[in-house]
């Protein structure tokens, strides 16, 4: 079944982000629900599906029924989804075939965690751990910044990548999210910062590694027709595409090959639009190889040329191809699942024309990538400011 032009996002929201102690994980998420449901002009009541993922810091089996019990609704389609970062994505997914065949018109996909405030850093570290085989990887003590640091360093002997220009995708991304008035990170990053920073598994240092933020965040899916009644400015799902090659590490295919290149395929052919109509890309930067990566997989750049490309500076807020104009995991906020639904709601602002100092100026098409586990499971979308 094609999407395209079916769905729309018709409200975002984010809650308070960084340290935020007097706030609980459920209370962020209701905090960023509440914006979106309010940006979409919309009533709590309206709401009769929603959708969200997993934390490591709320004791709750159940977490979707737990959630819509917090929010005080009484949805008649509701699933926690876990597929690691790609959760958003694949929720954005998953709402847009809910409200094509009419299992609800009205769905709030949320998440977030206080992972900064909420569990001590060894117990933030120490969940991580689950990511890995728990017979073959586990017991042999690597953590999730060791698994990518495998591939990370894969990368580098195949391609020539080179760890100043992975260190320029932090400081890229860093400059944009300076612009950005609720991103956890607010002072400047240089390539030298990067490189001298506390080693954490090489090669990665400690700016190579994504945040641990306090963070929540929510859109709202609807159809086109139904958001005729809504006064939120809706921003069109043109294409969506998923592609899962593996849980662990050990039993990826490859270790320089991922999925992303399949889920992107998916999305541009359901959009009918290809890498050269994309204005502006959110993409999932957990460590600062894996942007490089999608971008090459995903058609934006030449295979070898991702870290070039994010050197020249162009994917700067006024660049070629502005990445992560919000500052990413790696600035902005992670949290969580939550770290790749704020790339869903940064691009709604930009194709609205609401990213203020951050806008790409005449954005019509943006692009989406979230992946989860050791580069996983992938999920693209290519969202529009009008059908196309």
């Amino acid at each position: 079944m094609t999407l395209r032009n079916r769905a729309v996002i018709v409200g975002v929201g984010e809650s308070e982000i960084g340290k935020v102690p007097h706030m609980t994980g459920l209370g962020l998420n209701a905090q960023a629900a509440r914006r979106a449901i309010a940006d979409a002009g919309i009533k709590h009541t309206d709401i009769d599906g929603l959708l969200t993922a997993y934390s490591f810091t709320e004791p709750y089996f159940m977490l979707g029924s737990v959630l819509a019990e917090y929010l005080g609704i009484a949805p008649c389609y509701s699933a926690s989804v876990i597929a690691g970062g790609a959760s958003p994505t694949v929720m954005l997914n998953h709402a847009a075939q809910a409200v094509n065949t009419g299992q609800a018109e009205v769905v709030l996909v949320c998440a977030g965690e206080n992972r900064a405030t909420g569990m001590s850093r060894d117990e933030a570290v120490g969940a991580l751990t689950a990511v890995g085989h728990p017979y073959f990887e586990a017991p042999c003590g690597v953590g999730i910044p060791s698994l990518y640091a495998l591939v990370a360093n894969a990368y580098m002997e195949k391609y020539g990548t080179t760890r100043e220009q992975m260190a320029s995708v932090c400081v890229s991304t860093r400059a944009n999210a300076l612009k950005h008035p609720n991103a956890h990170m607010k002072k400047p990053l240089s390539i030298d910062d990067v490189l001298n920073a506390k080693p954490i598994s090489d090669p990665f240092n400690l700016f190579d590694c994504a945040l641990i933020s306090d963070a929540g965040g929510a859109f709202i899916v609807t159809t086109p027709e139904r958001a005729a009644d809504m006064s939120g400015t809706p921003v069109y799902l043109a294409g969506i595409g998923e592609a899962h090659t593996h849980e662990h590490l050990i039993a990826a295919p490859s270790l320089t090959d991922f999925g992303a290149e399949h889920s992107g395929q998916r999305a541009y052919s359901m959009a009918g639009l290809g890498p050269d109509d994309i204005d502006v890309a959110m993409l999932y930067d957990c460590f600062s190889i894996v942007p490089i990566i999608e971008m090459e997989e995903l058609g934006l750049a030449p295979r070898g040329e991702g870290g070039a490309v994010f050197a020249a500076g162009d994917t700067q807020i006024g660049g070629r191809l502005p990445v992560n104009t919000h500052g990413g995991m790696l600035s902005h906020a992670h949290a969580g699942a939550v770290g790749g639904l704020m790339g869903v709601i940064e691009a709604v602002r930009q194709l609205r024309g609401d990213a203020g100092e951050r806008q790409t100026p005449n954005a019509t098409t943006a692009l989406v990538h979230g992946e989860g586990g050791i580069l996983s499971s992938h999920c693209t979308a290519v969202l529009t400011s009008e059908p196309r």
